[in-house]
């Protein structure tokens, strides 16, 4: 009984720790804004909290789903049209769910 225990409760760590590990994230996304899309200020992109208020979040959502979220960027910052191509696919979910978190219609990032 004291090893079933032990072996369920190890798995339920697991389980939360590479859940965890496995998601996107805002603080990363706009991280990668800040690091790799800097030349989106030449297309009058103040910053990413500008880049993401360019729609709301059920209008990224549905870019999303369509698969159109990095031509979308693409045509909101042309200067960064060689860094969005080289996007890794967690490199994509952390800046969708940046722009998601910060859209027209969501919180207001405390900065960049």
């Amino acid at each position: 009984m004291n090893t079933l225990l032990k072996t369920v409760l190890t798995s339920v760590m697991i389980l939360a720790i590479s859940s965890t590990v496995a998601s996107a994230d805002a603080k990363k996304g706009q991280k990668f804004y800040l690091k790799k899309l800097k030349v989106c200020k030449k297309d009058n992109l103040k910053n990413g909290a500008v880049f993401a208020t360019k729609h709301d979040r059920k209008g990224w959502a549905a870019i999303k789903e369509s698969g159109s979220l990095q031509d979308e960027w693409k045509s909101i910052c042309p200067h960064g049209v060689k860094k969005i191509k080289k996007m890794k696919a967690k490199d994509i979910n952390n800046l969708y769910d940046f722009v998601w978190k910060y859209a027209s219609d969501g919180e207001v990032p405390s900065c960049g």
